[in-house]
């Protein structure tokens, strides 16, 4: 992708920004660096013969691995992507990644990081298992639930080793997680901003109504101004000639009304300031909204962006070019903003009862390892998720007693928030608990069990109780603080009884949803953030165990007709789905100890409402085990590579999108 050009001619510690920026210095004071631990990376391969990541064999750098795509060679990358994610790790030369000294198995299932068979991300899980790796950091994914590359995940996490995958570049929507993003087990980690110049975000509202607004690269800071809007075509000098564009915001549309013509960005930036504008908005000539860059190699040698300028989407764009009249006036500001979720970092939720993505981390500009002993900047998920898998490998390093959950416990429960442009923190839908903080991490001493949490209420059930395990590392439970945040309708009480924090939530108002909060826990001068997400229904599933079989009953305050219950098995996905109604029973059966998920979607005049809860089954002997049904080998799969994130540089060509290959 390209770069801004005021980065172009630094040649430093390329990653100096972004891994310090975690929090990094505070473990390397203490001689923390990766020594001892394994880091698989499932990707394109490892070009092992960058400076930074030398050593192909026991003694270098990639001291193993295998390549599925040329069998008889070494898993040398000829992409650049798996060197990009291996030099955030794990550079040790002029770039510096989170854990340097770390030792690196290089797993190439792909060749060019767009089309790959799932059976071989799932060959690498298993050979990552056998090679004993500690962690497996996979930057690669597809666009849906894939169930052997999410048993595969499982089966490392069983034989305790630390999976961290990529959330994916599908945002800003919702529900643009895929596997192995989804899995329940591994850590999901989302992109924010890095901590440079290029963190650019920006708020625009027009007669007092905010709108999604992404500033283009090249754009410069902003003041706050409030001027008056004015509709500007295509933004061509004869457009603007035929309107009163001074001190205005101008809004105008992507590309041309001529076949052909190519209005670059940096065009129309450049006849929007000539005229007396102060700012330039460009709406998107198809759904979506996209990135521009106002910097190319396109432009004019002595071209320099005046104005700010951003993108908003075409719906969007489209509503305040038909509202704009006489008087209108919008206010914009452009401000640096490094925890700021990046549009492209895919969104939850993936299902109704646990957190995706649990965590964010720098993966906007970041400035790492390239092929050929190069180093270039590059965007995506998939070099936001080699920060979190540095960070665990440094905290194995100091706390190798501890198991792979207590570890992810520390990494979530001690984040940094993350703020939108008018300083409301991002929905956990988009940013898990928050940003990635290293050094809060390593300075823990407390260990909290479970790290977020899903509950349920309902009409005829207004209470929820959970229970939390609390492992010290160092130190006492005395004093400790804990409180609540959230919705004011929510009631919160506590207690501590030894090692178990017991909360309880009640609902005080009518209010049925989705509804987050936070439990902010302060212990030995340090935060930790339990972020949650309540269920509030108006009917409700109840559940009875008789041996094998899970009776249901459906309770909800209006005539119900009938209703679809699924039934998922936590530790492997597995689903089963029956119908029941207010005359026929319904039950399921299972065939191992485990949580039960249980969705509900009940009709009520005419209408669709959910329900859910969860059971835990502990009572079935260790024969009664289902038959598992073979499964045909799948055909080919399209892999999209995460890190794929073509910049849209013209007015007219739509970004590229990666495209699954089948």
């Amino acid at each position: 992708m390209s770069q801004p050009v005021e980065y172009e001619n630094e040649i430093q510690t390329y990653l100096k920004r972004s891994v310090p920026y975690v929090g990094t210095e505070i473990p390397r004071m203490d001689g923390i660096d990766g020594t001892g631990i394994k880091i698989a990376i499932i990707d394109t391969g490892i070009d092992f013969n960058h400076p930074d990541l030398f050593g192909w064999g026991p003694d270098g750098k990639v001291i193993g691995g295998y390549n599925f795509i040329q069998k008889d060679q070494p898993p040398l990358d000829t992409n650049g992507h798996g060197t990009q994610v291996a030099g955030v790790i794990a550079a040790d030369g002029q770039a510096v990644g989170v854990a340097p000294k770390a030792k690196i198995l290089a797993y190439k299932v792909s060749e060019d990081g767009e089309g790959v068979s799932s059976e071989l991300i799932v060959k690498a899980i298993e050979k990552a298992i056998v090679d004993g790796a500690d962690i497996i950091n996979i930057s690669l994914g597809v666009n849906k639930t894939n169930a052997k590359i999410d048993r595969a995940v499982d089966n490392a996490l069983e034989k305790e080793i630390f999976v961290v995958v990529a959330a994916g570049n599908d945002g800003p929507g919702l529900k643009t997680i895929g596997s192995p993003g989804r899995n329940f087990g591994a850590i999901t980690v989302g992109a924010t901003y890095n901590n440079l110049t290029s963190s650019l975000v920006a708020t625009l509202e027009v007669d007092g109504k905010p709108y999604t607004v992404i500033p283009m690269v090249g754009s410069s800071k902003l003041e706050p101004i409030s001027e008056k809007i004015v509709f500007g075509g295509y933004g061509k000098i004869e457009d603007l000639k035929k309107i009163d564009v001074k001190n205005s915001i101008l809004i105008v549309e992507r590309g041309s009304d001529v076949e052909g013509e190519l209005l670059y960005f940096s065009i129309k930036e450049g006849n929007a300031a000539n005229v007396g504008a102060k700012a330039l908005i460009v709406y998107n000539n198809e759904p979506g909204i996209f990135l521009g860059e106002l910097i190319h190699k396109f432009i004019q040698p002595e071209y320099k962006p005046q104005i700010p300028v951003v993108s908003i989407d075409r719906e969007e764009g489209l509503e305040i070019k038909e509202s704009i009249k006489n008087g209108n006036e919008a206010s914009m500001h452009l401000f640096y903003n490094p925890d700021f979720v990046v549009h492209f970092s895919s969104r939850g939720p993936v299902s109704p009862f646990y957190i995706k993505p649990e965590i964010v981390a720098p993966g906007a500009y970041i400035n790492t390892t390239q092929n050929n002993a190069g180093y270039n900047f590059t965007s995506g998920t998939s070099y936001a998720a080699p920060h979190v898998s540095g960070a665990v490998a440094l905290l194995l390093q100091k706390n190798p007693e501890l198991h792979h959950h207590e570890i992810k416990s520390l990494i979530l429960t001690t984040v940094e928030p993350v703020s939108d442009a008018y300083g409301q923190e991002f929905s956990i839908y988009d940013a898990g608990a928050g940003r990635l903080d290293i050094g809060n991490a390593f300075n823990a001493k407390l260990i909290i069990l479970p790290p977020n949490f899903v509950v349920n209420v309902s009409s005829d059930d207004l209470i929820a109780e959970k229970q939390f395990k609390l492992k010290l590392i160092e130190g006492t439970l005395d004093n400790l603080d804990v409180k609540f945040i959230g919705p004011e309708f929510i009631k919160f009480s506590h207690s501590l009884n030894d090692n178990i924090l017991e909360i309880k939530i009640s609902i005080t108002d009518k209010n049925f949803g989705d509804h987050e909060g936070k439990i902010i826990v302060n212990h030995e001068d340090m935060k930790y953030v339990i972020p949650f997400l309540l269920h509030y229904t108006e009917g409700s599933i109840s559940i009875n165990q008789q041996n094998q079989k899970l009776f249901f009953e459906i309770n909800h305050p209006e005539e119900w007709s009938f209703a679809k219950i699924s039934v998922t098995n936590s530790k492997d996905g597995k689903r089963d789905t029956t119908t029941i109604t207010p005359n026929k029973k319904a039950f399921i059966e299972i065939y191992e100890n485990a949580e039960y998920w249980i969705d509900a979607k009940i009709r009520v005049n005419g209408n669709t409402t959910d329900a859910f809860n969860t059971i835990q089954i502990s009572s079935l002997s260790e024969n009664g085990n289902r038959l598992e049904i073979i499964e045909i080998p799948e055909k080919q799969i399209g892999i999209i590579a995460l890190f794929v994130l073509t910049i849209g540089i013209f007015g007219l060509i739509k970004r590229k999108q990666s495209i699954a290959k089948v």
